[in-house]
């Protein structure tokens, strides 16, 4: 993994000056702390690029910094969307964001963005949106344009869409599995949209000056790019405590009154799906059962579905470290480019010299590039 990612000696050498500081990260490896740190004595502003963080409610569940550790360094994209809301995209997400870090440098103040949405952090370092306002990175937005015809899509088989789709652009339908019905259903709509198949969009994209198959240059120059990676093992440890941790705060109280408050009516309606919006919050479907238990049930019954609704939390936020590990792998350690940015990786197994094997090596790196 050090073989992966350049040394503080190497980053030590390299002579520039970051337009913006991100901080990627499985999650549980503590991108927030890092970020407040930075923050606190370079000037720093936050911008979360998490998805489910931007909702309102679930708090514990989403992982939201408190209100101290706001308090320590300004933070944005927060809790400002609507729970009932489920057509805010990545578009949004880009157009606000990029906004805001026009501003930061307008006064001297350095973005930092942090969070484990792939595809929010690719919006801002890649211009990889096209320009007809679609976005082909996004596995469940609605888009700018038509999200219901996307989500009347979604509803059809697979196997149909799929072959619609080789209809339109068989290149595109030779990549995407046909069980992807999210992507498929995003390609239709572009086509519709554009009169174009999707593939040809993102071929042109590609060749803008800058581009490559990671689909356009970088939007802004220079950025300083921090993975804090730990030892397998180590972090599952450390994500189960979490999960504990998470359950000694009150998160199924929390689960628990969002469910009463937005949810069951849903379920009554059989309109919910756990697919778009905050309802995709990793801890919310994996407590369906117990949530919605019958007010019948026995005492043990109710605590066998808690137990298994905490198991299944586990095992998905374990899940999703993995995931989100093996997208830095593949998007930055083993696809050389000159619109690669460089990657400091931080070890952050051993917490007990956090600030020793992480905080001070990452501050070095930013003095030396500042």
């Amino acid at each position: 993994m050090a073989a992966s990612t350049l040394s503080v000696q190497g980053a030590l050498r390299r002579a520039m000056v970051p337009s913006l500081v991100v901080i990627l990260g499985a999650t549980g490896t503590g991108k927030s702390k890092l970020a407040i740190e930075i923050g606190k004595r370079l000037q720093g502003e936050i911008i979360s690029a998490d998805s489910m963080q931007v909702y309102q409610g679930l708090d514990i569940v989403t992982n939201k910094v408190t209100a101290e550790e706001r308090n320590q360094c300004t933070h944005h994209m927060i809790g400002f969307v609507d729970p009932l809301v489920s057509t805010y995209t990545v578009v949004d997400f880009r157009n606000k964001a990029v906004a805001l870090i026009d501003d930061m440098h307008k006064r001297n103040k350095l973005p930092i963005i942090v969070g484990g949405t792939n595809y929010y952090i690719e919006s801002l370092l890649w211009k990889v949106l096209l320009d007809t306002g679609q976005e082909n990175e996004e596995p469940g937005d609605g888009g700018d344009g038509s999200p219901n015809r996307k989500l009347e899509l979604e509803k059809l088989g697979g196997a149909e869409l799929h072959k619609r789709l080789a209809e339109v652009d068989p290149d595109m339908a030779a990549m995407l599995h046909p069980n992807d019905k999210r992507k498929i259903a995003r390609s239709l709509q572009i086509h519709k949209e554009t009169g174009i198949p999707h593939s040809r969009l993102l071929e042109e994209q590609r060749g803008q000056e800058g581009g490559d198959g990671l689909g356009g240059p970088l939007r802004y120059k220079d950025p300083c790019i921090f993975w804090l990676h730990a030892d397998m093992e180590a972090l599952d440890k450390q994500l189960d405590a979490r999960v504990d941790d998470m359950l000694s705060a009150g998160v199924i109280q929390e689960l628990r009154d969002f469910h009463i408050r937005y949810n069951r009516q849903k379920i009554q309606d059989n309109s919910q799906d756990y697919q778009h919006g905050i309802f995709q919050s990793i801890g919310f479907k994996e407590f369906h059962d117990y949530l919605t238990a019958p007010e019948s049930s026995t005492q043990q019954e109710k605590d066998s579905l808690r137990d298994k609704g905490i198991e299944a939390l586990k095992i998905a936020t374990r899940r999703y470290a993995r995931k989100q590990n093996k997208w830095v792998r593949n998007r930055f350690l083993r696809r050389p480019g000159d619109n690669i940015p460089a990657v400091y990786g931080l070890d952050v197994t051993d917490v007990s010299r956090w600030e020793e094997t992480v905080l001070d090596p990452a501050l070095q790196i930013l003095d030396s590039l500042t």
